[in-house]
């Protein structure tokens, strides 16, 4: 992770304070830089992430699920006999 303070200067006890204040905020996504900005008592916090993947999402009466193992058996062979529609292929 690359740490930038910009505007003064931070121990890095006080660094290590706002990247584990940045890991809280944000459970899950991965940070790929943090801009400490020092504005005389003042600090603020700019945090860049890294790309994620895109994970497939289903939706199923009216909710969404990244993983068909989530939905009852019903569900799964509602999914299952569902007719797939292409995107962007010549059909």
């Amino acid at each position: 992770m690359k740490i930038n303070v910009i505007g003064g200067d931070m121990s890095p006890r006080e660094i290590d304070e706002y990247i584990a204040y940045a890991g809280r905020k944000y459970p899950g996504r991965q940070i790929r830089q943090l801009d400490i900005v020092i504005d005389g008592e003042f600090v603020d916090i700019k945090t860049y992430f890294k790309d994620m993947d895109f994970q497939r999402a289903y939706r199923s009466a009216d909710y969404l699920v990244n993983n068909m193992d989530k939905l009852n058996d019903a569900k799964q062979k509602e999914f299952s006999e569902k007719e797939r529609h292409g995107v962007g292929e010549d059909e």
